[in-house]
């Protein structure tokens, strides 16, 4: 009978160790971004990956020399954009875009979180700000 329970015990220890290991491994944007800072390129989307945590948007943004830098954009995760309206099939890649996004707080200059992406025949993809989504994700 102990044996049991303690089988038991430990399969039930073990199952919460296991679920609480995405709730850790989790992170608050507004930690990692500065939503009072903004900047935006004119970039051509190179990838696109619209799977959980995160959706990223990796673009090519060309400087007035015409040296490429590659830049990557995070968005929220793709569930919550499903339910705002924003669907992975509306950016390709080759689309000539300007981005707007939130700086990231640690400085790394060629990373940003989505904020606004605007296409060349004016339409606009909104991702809304990061204390928006915040408890959300």
């Amino acid at each position: 009978m102990i044996r049991k329970c303690t089988g038991s015990f430990a399969v039930t220890a073990l199952a919460l160790l296991i679920s609480a290991i995405p709730a850790v491994a989790h992170h608050s944007v507004t930690a990692e971004f500065d939503s009072s800072k903004s900047f935006s390129v004119k970039a051509t989307i190179t990838k696109i990956e619209w799977v959980n945590p995160h959706t990223y948007i990796y673009a090519d943004v060309k400087d007035e020399n015409g040296a490429v830098t590659p830049y990557s954009f995070e968005g929220g995760p793709p569930g919550a954009l499903r339910r705002s309206g924003v669907l992975k099939t509306m950016f390709n890649v080759g689309d000539v875009v300007t981005i707007e996004a939130y700086i990231a707080k640690d400085g790394s200059k060629h990373l940003g979180l989505l904020h606004a992406v605007h296409f060349a025949d004016g339409h606009q993809i909104f991702f809304g700000r990061p204390e928006d989504s915040e408890g959300k994700n």
